[in-house]
C-alpha cells in the first residue's frame, strides 16, 4: 500500500507564495515521476508541474516562471514553490506518483487527497 500526503495549502494575498509538499510513504519500490495537478471549480483536472526521476521538468505555461518543482528522492517527497501567485491559481492542488510498489512489476499511477490553494484579489 502506497500513500501520498500533501501539507502546505492555505490562503494567501495576490503576489504571496505558499510551499507545497508532498511525501509518498508505504511499500515502495521505485518511484518515476512525481507531479502537480489542479481542478479549480467547475474546471478539470490540470497539470501544473511535473518531474521524472532524472530530473527535467514541465510546467503549464500560465505557472512558468512563478512555480517551481523539486523533489528529494531520498525521502521521496516533491515540492512545488508557488511564488506571485494570482487569483487564478485558486484550486485544490493533487499530488501524483509514479510507483513501483513491492512486489509489484509494473508502476501505477497514486494520488493525494488534494490540499486547498485559495489566492484572495
Amino acid at each position: 500500500q502506497v500513500q501520498l500526503v500533501e501539507s502546505g495549502g492555505g490562503l494567501v494575498q495576490a503576489g504571496g507564495s505558499l510551499r507545497l509538499s508532498c511525501a509518498a510513504s508505504g511499500s515502495i519500490f521505485s518511484i518515476n515521476a512525481m507531479g502537480w495537478y489542479r481542478q479549480a471549480p467547475g474546471k478539470q483536472r490540470e497539470l501544473v508541474a511535473a518531474m521524472p526521476s532524472g530530473g527535467s521538468t514541465n510546467y503549464a505555461d500560465s505557472v512558468k516562471g512563478r512555480f517551481t518543482i523539486s523533489r528529494d528522492n531520498a525521502k521521496n517527497t516533491v515540492y512545488l514553490q508557488m511564488n506571485s501567485l494570482k487569483p487564478e491559481d485558486t484550486a485544490v492542488y493533487y499530488c501524483n506518483a509514479d510507483v513501483r510498489a513491492v512486489p509489484a512489476y509494473r508502476y501505477t499511477a497514486y494520488w493525494g487527497q488534494g490540499t486547498q490553494v485559495t489566492v484572495s484579489s
